[in-house]
């Protein structure tokens, strides 16, 4: 696959290839704010996944170019990932330009990672092409990875069996007490770390802001912003 969206810094055959799914929805619900997805979500894990010489393929329900949050882009908010992004012409070209989910074959990849931000929890736990990426990953036992609101477009996935695929799984999400920090909490369509525990998943966090990751077999997810490197590299182990 050689595509505008597609990143490789290795010509190798053998080189992962990696999906990152992001989302297309731009509305903070009827605040009249904007939403997307999370700077450092997309960053960190981009980055983790082009120096371990992965190919990447970026996409999104609507293709070209997603939604940035913008409180992601303040200065507050900035990284080393972030500021590498923001010196990376081909990086941003590619970001400029996903993949029509529609247009996206599970079987073309070794795993899925979904960066969070508020955006996901209105379009990708909604869109049955997403769910069904989801279902067709875990199913062939393939690793995929969310974090942060990312967990979130797990609401309605289901595993082989029929049951919620998160049922008796060990996961990590955005946390109540986080959403309540950011004055979020009585805005979103659901909260994550209600969903997660409604739908059987076994659920746990760590301290507020703090990095938090859970595997559970080819399962992982992360807690927030701060897991988002570290869930990206607990994906690379689980490909080795």
């Amino acid at each position: 696959m050689n595509t505008p969206n597609t990143s490789s810094s290795s010509s190798s055959s053998s080189a992962p290839r990696i999906l990152m799914v992001l989302t297309s929805h731009d509305r903070l619900g009827d605040t009249g704010k904007k939403t997307g997805f999370w700077l450092e979500e997309f960053a960190a894990p981009y980055y983790v996944f082009k120096d371990a010489g992965a190919t990447i393929t970026l996409a999104s329900p609507h293709g070209g170019q997603p939604p940035l949050d913008p409180k992601s882009d303040d200065e507050s908010a900035q990284t080393d990932a972030t500021r590498r992004f923001k010196a990376d012409a081909d990086a941003q070209r590619q970001l400029a330009s996903t993949v029509p989910l529609a247009s996206v074959d599970p079987e073309e990849f070794d795993a899925v990672f979904y960066p969070g931000g508020h955006g996901p929890l209105w379009d990708l736990a909604e869109d049955a092409r997403s769910i069904t990426l989801i279902e067709k990953t875990f199913a062939a036992q393939k690793p995929l990875a969310l974090v942060c609101h990312a967990p979130g477009v797990l609401r309605h996935t289901k595993a082989p069996g029929g049951e919620p695929l998160v049922k008796g799984r060990k996961v990590t999400g955005f946390t109540n007490s986080e959403e309540e920090g950011v004055q979020l909490t009585k805005v979103v369509p659901f909260l994550v770390e209600d969903m997660l525990k409604a739908n059987g998943g076994e659920y746990a966090k760590g301290a507020d802001w703090a990095p938090f990751v859970l595997t559970d077999g080819k399962l992982v997810t992360g807690q927030n912003p701060a897991s988002s490197e570290p869930a990206a590299e607990a994906l690379l182990q689980l490909l080795k």
